[in-house]
């Protein structure tokens, strides 16, 4: 039983493998993935994004690979815009994992390669969005989450 979280709830698909495995279907991905504590908030998050944001499914990437200080990493979720250039990162963590600088310090690193203007830390208990200041070097926590379309339009006016 995985436990309840602050994002909305949704009919998830769920499916118990022979080896008594469950698994959720991940429809970014279009295929059933292991449910671990990680992909739970990952979904869920998914779901906030597509169904109560604006944010088109065709336009995330989950567990987008790149490559930092020649290693190879995940990043949980990536939101391009319509133009291909990437504007979001989610890094998800279990609901059990505290949310710490250490985590917003990986999501940062990710950030070295991907050079997106929103980062986004989620346990599916606890939210943080934030946004570059490119003037200052620095991040602005923001209070409300931003629609797909506000997150567009302000790179394309």
């Amino acid at each position: 039983m995985m436990p309840r979280l602050k994002l909305p709830e949704y009919p998830e698909r769920i499916r118990e493998k022979q080896n008594g495995k469950q698994e959720i279907f991940d429809p970014v991905r279009k295929k059933f993935v292991r449910l671990t504590p990680e992909e739970w908030v990952r979904q869920h998050f998914i779901n906030f994004l597509v169904n109560h944001h604006g944010y088109p499914a065709s336009l995330l990437h989950v567990e987008a690979t790149l490559t930092y200080n020649h290693l190879t990493k995940r990043s949980d979720i990536v939101i391009y815009g319509r133009e291909g250039k990437p504007l979001m990162a989610v890094e998800c963590k279990a609901p059990s994992v505290e949310i710490t600088q250490k985590a917003f310090d990986q999501l940062a690193m990710y950030n070295f390669t991907l050079k997106v203007s929103y980062l986004v830390l989620t346990n599916g208990i606890q939210h943080y969005i934030c946004r570059m200041d490119p003037e200052k070097g620095s991040y602005i926590f923001l209070e409300e989450f931003p629609a797909y379309n506000e997150l567009h339009e302000q790179f394309h006016d």
